[in-house]
C-alpha cells in the first residue's frame, strides 16, 4: 500500500500538481489515522493532504482509481450459444465457416466473452506505444489504438455479417437480437478492460518519470505519450529549433546562389575587356518553396500540428509563400493568422476557433472544401503539405480530388505520427500513398524537425 502511495504522488508531480515532503508525511499520517478499510475516507483523506488547489482536483480524481481502483473486472454479457438449440448452434457454426481464420478466432472469443490476458494486454501495448505513453488525456484514444490493433472494427462489421447471414438461414428474430445484445454487451466489456489497462499504464508510467528529463529523450518521444508539462517544456524547444533551422536554410540557399554559368551575361561583361571573359556570371539558383499546408487539428493530431505551424510560421523568411489550411470536420484557411509578427498569438487564434471536441473528423470534406475555394493555390511550383494520421471516420476520402491536388503540385508529402501497421479500420493513408510522393513517419519532434528540414530543402 505504501508503495501505491508513493506512485500516486509521483504520478501527481508528474502531471504538474505540486506535493512537498510535508504534504506527502501528512497523507501517510492521515492514512494511519483513517485505515484503509473504507475506500471513500481513504480517498479523502488522501485528497485533503495532498491536493491544495482546486484546478488539480480534477487531475488527482483521475489517477487515485487507476492506482487504488475497486478491482472488479468489466462485466461480460456471457456466451449467446449457451441458451442455444442444437439446430441454432450448428447454424452459428457454418455461418462462422465463411470468414478468414484469424477473423473468426477473434469473433468467437468476443462471442465467448472471453477476457484478454494480462499479457495479451502486454503485447498491445507494446503494439500502439503505450508503455511510453505519459499523457492521461489520451487514456481512451490510446484504447482506440489497442482496439485498432485488435482489428475492432473489421470483427465489428463481420459481427454484423454473421448476423444478417444466421437470419437468411432462419434463426429466430428473438435469437438474433438476444445474440447482438450479448456480443454488444461483451464488446464494451473489452472496450473497457483496454481503457481500464491503458488508464492502469499512463499513471504507472507517470510514476515512473524523472522529475528533471533531459529534454533530448523528450524529443524521441511519441506525442501521445507526452504530459501537459511535456509539451510546454517542447513549445519552447521547438523556437530553438526552427531558429537553427532558419540558421541553416538561409545558409544553404546562400551557397546555392552561384549555380551554372551564364553564358550571355558572361560575353556581355567580357566586351569592356576587349573580348576577354575576365569576369565569369552565373545564374542565380535560389529558390525559395511556395507551400501549401493542411492541417489535422483533431484530438488526436492537435500538438503535432501546432508544432509543425510553428515551425512553418518560424521560416516565413525562407519560403516564398505559405497557404495554410487546418481541418477537423471542415477546412479553414489560417493564412492571415501568420501575417502577424507574434507565432504564439497566431496558432491560440487558430486552435481558439477550432477547438478539440467529440468531432466527426471528416478529411474527404476538408478536400471538398479546398477544391471548391482553394484549387487554384497550388501550381507547378508549389509543395503540397498534408499533417494528419489519415483517419477519415469511413466518410468518402475523396481521393478523386486528391489525385487532381498531387498533380497539380510540384510534390505531395504527407506527415503521419502513426506507423504503417495502423494504417487499418477508419484509415485511409494506404489509399493515400500511392498519390504522395513520399509519406514521412512525425512520431515525436525530432522527426518533425528533421521532415521539416527535408522539406525546406528537397
Amino acid at each position: 500500500m505504501e508503495s501505491r502511495i508513493l506512485q500516486l504522488i509521483a504520478a501527481l508531480r508528474a502531471s504538474g500538481v505540486r506535493v512537498s515532503l510535508a504534504e506527502s508525511a501528512e497523507a501517510f499520517s492521515a492514512v494511519d489515522l483513517m485505515g484503509v478499510q473504507n475506500r471513500e475516507e481513504f480517498r479523502l483523506s488522501l485528497r485533503a493532504t495532498l491536493i491544495k488547489d482546486l484546478k488539480d482536483m480534477p487531475t488527482f480524481e483521475k489517477l487515485f482509481p487507476l492506482f487504488f481502483g475497486s478491482g472488479q473486472p468489466p462485466e461480460m454479457g456471457g456466451n449467446p450459444s449457451d441458451e442455444m438449440t442444437p439446430e441454432e448452434a450448428q447454424m452459428l457454426a457454418e455461418a462462422l465457416n465463411q470468414f478468414a481464420q484469424s477473423l473468426r478466432q477473434r469473433m468467437e472469443r468476443l462471442m465467448d466473452g472471453e477476457q484478454l490476458s494480462r499479457a495479451e494486454l502486454e503485447a498491445l501495448g507494446q503494439m500502439t506505444g503505450l508503455n511510453q505513453a505519459q499523457n492521461l488525456s489520451y487514456q481512451n484514444w490510446m484504447a482506440q489504438r489497442m482496439m485498432r490493433a485488435m482489428a475492432f472494427p473489421e470483427v465489428r462489421q463481420a459481427i454484423k455479417e454473421l448476423l444478417e447471414q444466421l437470419a437468411q438461414m432462419g434463426m429466430s428474430r428473438e435469437r438474433l437480437e438476444q445474440m447482438r445484445q450479448m456480443i454488444q454487451q461483451n464488446m464494451q466489456g473489452m472496450q473497457m478492460q483496454m481503457e481500464q489497462f491503458a488508464g492502469e499504464r499512463i499513471a504507472e508510467n507517470l510514476s515512473e518519470q524523472p522529475r528533471n528529463e533531459n529534454v533530448d529523450a523528450l524529443l524521441n518521444r511519441p506525442f501521445e505519450s507526452l504530459s501537459d508539462s511535456d509539451k510546454q517544456l517542447l513549445q519552447r524547444e521547438v523556437k530553438k529549433l526552427a531558429a537553427a533551422l532558419r540558421t541553416r536554410i538561409a545558409l544553404r540557399q546562400k551557397r546555392a546562389k552561384n549555380g551554372k554559368m551564364d553564358a550571355k551575361a558572361t560575353i556581355r561583361a567580357s566586351m569592356k575587356y576587349y573580348g576577354v571573359p575576365m569576369e565569369i556570371k552565373f545564374r542565380n539558383r535560389i529558390h525559395k518553396p511556395k507551400i501549401v499546408v493542411i492541417c489535422d487539428v483533431s484530438t488526436s493530431m492537435r500538438f503535432c500540428s501546432e508544432l509543425m505551424l510553428s515551425f512553418l510560421f518560424a521560416l516565413q523568411g525562407q519560403v516564398r509563400k505559405t497557404h495554410a489550411f487546418a481541418f477537423i470536420d471542415h477546412l479553414e484557411s489560417i493564412s492571415e493568422d501568420f501575417s502577424g509578427s507574434n507565432a504564439d498569438e497566431a496558432i491560440q487564434s487558430v486552435l481558439w476557433r477550432m477547438p478539440s471536441g467529440h468531432y466527426n473528423t471528416d478529411l474527404g470534406w476538408a478536400l471538398n472544401n479546398f477544391n471548391n475555394d482553394y484549387m487554384d493555390t497550388l501550381n507547378s511550383g508549389t509543395t503540397l503539405i498534408i499533417v494528419g494520421d489519415g483517419r477519415n471516420n469511413y466518410n468518402d476520402p475523396r481521393l478523386d480530388i486528391f489525385s487532381r491536388m498531387s498533380r497539380r503540385s510540384t510534390r505531395t508529402i504527407w506527415l503521419n505520427p502513426e506507423p504503417e501497421h495502423l494504417w487499418h479500420g477508419d484509415s485511409d493513408m494506404a489509399k493515400y500513398k500511392p498519390l504522395c510522393s513520399n509519406v514521412l513517419k512525425v512520431s515525436n519532434l525530432r522527426e518533425l524537425a528533421d521532415a521539416v528540414d527535408d522539406l525546406m530543402t528537397g
